[in-house]
């Protein structure tokens, strides 16, 4: 088979991820997009792009009719399915074979096999992988405490939640029910033991059709929000510091487990381990991981183009690549950790990462990747994932590894959307990841308020620089020896309010015969600043910050870190106000399910109503004890960010 043009039957980073090894190879490249994703990077790289109508993933990306006739219209011979959407959907990689059409990824049996968590555990415990048993819903008691429930279909941490006691199992099991009917199109769900402190491990296979099976060696993937990764690494710290043979039992056992499927393609096969070494199989991704950067570092190999290659028939040849140096990805996601891990909206005004040695593949020693799906003006909505990018630090040593990482993330420019940036710094530099110890309770120990509480830059220093770039807007650059507002006789201090959150900063500054005065601030000197930069002489030590604007916001970044800043206005429009105990969406979303009614009477934290958006549900609670005064939204409605979903009027009221 002869592979000449592919198209991607997906979005984002991982679309241009493939084009970038299709541009590579010569081979033509053919996207598709919603009308959502119209001005995407992804559709004007692409050779040439089909529309698929709607917005939604269900109107669009799961449509496989849709997609296969956008394969047909464009002249693609070859489908690759990203991951995510469709990737693992057995009856569109079929429905792809039976159009003539070469379907990039390993055959539907199999998919249909390893999709399903139920039946791939009872095919590994047959194969001799060690397997964590089933649990029935219906007859888990107090001693099988905790238990996870998960969707059987999809992955991503859609349609998991944990369960601490048996009041909460029913709710937890309709609601991962529903999320993942959702995110999927499949609501099955089962239990397994939970283990609060593991380790997840995973080996990266990959098979050809003539009995050759190679494992690239394992990642880590220990750091997770909500069941969903956040920080990977090649080698895992944890094979390395148990030794022995745990990392030849492992790769053994991906090894196996591709081989009772008669796998082809590229797969994942995941593993929950503990701290001594012992290990369990929790499921087979039969697609390209979203972490497969770090083990194309680590491998030297382009791990799309041998899924190209297999596809086409090829044969594996030579060694099975080994491991060597270390690579640690971070996922660079628009949400708010402190605030739930919620996802956010927004333009995103600037995107720089500094010193990228390589974008959508392989970096040298020493290097930063940037796999992105993002650029300037880019618009993150409420459909899809929120993640923005994976950048990729790849060095001789884990040290260096994490602590270039965790640099080029601190000098990295975001505006116009709040990301996790300043926790993954943070998350980086953590002694218990530094020395190789963080499991997946990491984020349960170390809250993410907790972690960064002194990331960033100082906000009241900010506001002075935020003030003084402001004043230079205004009224033209400030340079060396040239003071704005300068006179010979002594004047007023000028004022400009700016908030963090719930704090105010006001900055009272003037310009006098000793050059710059701010109130309440010593040691500062101003050498220059202009709209965009301001340079200070902090108590004789010259520092320098970039300054960018967006709506009423102001963002200073430096090399210490950044802090996004709003200006207050003098005067507040009073039909702006919020009613007191007013619950608004932290995002636009759909409301699908509503607990309360107007008149009861609810307790602090007690869930009132619930939200879907970016494909998982967000609980809306109630701030403190009192009454349901106002329910202005119904079940079925979509929601912008702001609505006000519900009024709670306190007991003292």
């Amino acid at each position: 088979m002869t592979i000449t043009s592919v198209l991607v039957a997906n979005r984002g980073e991982i679309a241009r991820r493939v084009f970038a090894t299709c541009r590579r190879r010569g081979l033509a490249t053919v996207a598709v997009f919603s009308d959502a994703d119209a001005g995407s990077p992804h559709v004007r790289e692409a050779d040439s792009a089909v529309r698929l109508p709607g917005a939604t993933p269900a109107e669009t990306y799961l449509r496989g009719d849709l997609v296969i006739e956008a394969a047909r219209r464009a002249g693609a011979d070859a489908i690759h399915p990203g991951y995510g959407f469709l990737s693992e959907n057995a009856d569109f990689a079929r429905a792809v074979i039976e159009a003539g059409l070469i379907w990039i990824g390993p055959d539907p049996d199999t998919i249909e096999v390893m999709g399903s968590k139920v039946a791939s555990k009872a095919r590994m415990a047959e194969a001799g992988v060690p397997v964590l048993d089933l649990l029935e819903p219906d007859a888990i008691t107090e001693k099988d405490l905790p238990v996870l429930v998960k969707a059987s279909a999809g992955g991503g941490g859609r349609g998991m939640r944990i369960v601490r006691t048996l009041a909460e199992l029913s709710d937890a099991v309709a609601s991962a029910a529903r999320e993942a009917g959702a995110a999927f199109g499949d609501p099955t769900v089962f239990c397994e033991r939970y283990l609060d402190a593991g380790h997840h491990v995973e080996v990266q296979v990959m098979a050809d059709a003539h009995g050759t099976v190679w494992a690239l060696g394992e990642r880590e993937c220990s750091l997770q929000r909500r069941h969903q990764k956040v920080i990977e690494e090649a080698p895992s710290p944890l094979v390395d510091r148990v030794g022995g043979d745990l990392r030849k039992r492992l790769l053994a056992a991906g090894r196996d487990a591709a081989a009772a499927v008669g796998y082809r393609g590229a797969g994942t096969v995941e593993f929950l381990a503990d701290a001594g070494g012992d290990f369990w199989f929790l499921e087979m991704n039969t697609r390209l991981q979203v972490e497969h950067p770090v083990t194309e570092c680590v491998t030297g190999t382009d791990l799309v183009g041998l899924q190209l290659d297999i596809a086409a028939g090829v044969a594996l040849s030579g060694p099975e690549p080994a491991m060597s140096g270390h690579a640690i990805e971070a996922r660079l996601y628009a949400e708010s950790p402190a605030d739930d891990w919620r996802p956010q909206t927004g333009t995103v005004v600037t995107f720089d990462v500094p010193e990228v040695t390589a974008r959508f593949g392989r970096t040298g020693p020493d290097g930063i990747r940037l796999d992105s799906g993002v650029e300037n003006g880019s618009v993150v909505g409420t459909h899809y994932d929120a993640m923005l990018a994976k950048v990729i630090a790849y060095a001789p040593t884990r040290d260096a590894a994490a602590r270039q990482l965790a640099a080029a993330l601190r000098r990295t420019r975001i505006h116009g959307v709040t990301t996790n940036r300043d926790l993954l710094v943070a998350s980086l530099l953590h002694p218990r990841f530094l020395d190789g110890t963080a499991d997946t309770s990491f984020y349960a120990a170390h809250p993410p308020a907790s972690l960064t509480a002194t990331a960033g830059l100082d906000p009241a220093l900010g506001a002075v620089v935020a003030a003084l770039a402001d004043a230079a807007a205004g009224r033209g650059p400030l340079l060396r020896g040239v003071t704005s507002g300068f006179r010979n006789i002594p004047v007023g201090y000028r004022s400009r309010v700016y908030a963090v959150g719930d704090r105010e900063f006001e900055v009272s500054y003037r310009f006098g015969r000793d050059g710059l005065e701010v109130a309440g601030m010593d040691g500062l000197a101003l050498v220059e600043a202009d709209a965009g930069a301001v340079v200070l002489d902090v108590d004789g030590v010259v520092r320098g910050w970039t300054v960018g604007r967006f709506d009423d916001r102001v963002v200073v970044d430096g090399p210490r870190g950044a802090v996004e800043l709003r200006r207050v206005p003098r005067f507040t429009d009073p039909s702006a106000q919020l009613p007191a105990g007013a619950l608004t969406a932290p995002m636009p979303g759909t409301v699908v399910r509503v607990d309360v009614k107007v008149g009861d009477t609810v307790a602090a934290d007690q869930p009132l109503l619930w939200l879907e958006a970016m494909k998982m549900e967000h609980v809306v609670r109630a701030p403190a004890d009192g009454t349901v005064t106002e329910l202005p939204v119904a079940l079925g409605q979509q929601v912008g960010q702001g609505t006000t979903l519900a009024v709670v009027a306190g007991r003292d009221d």
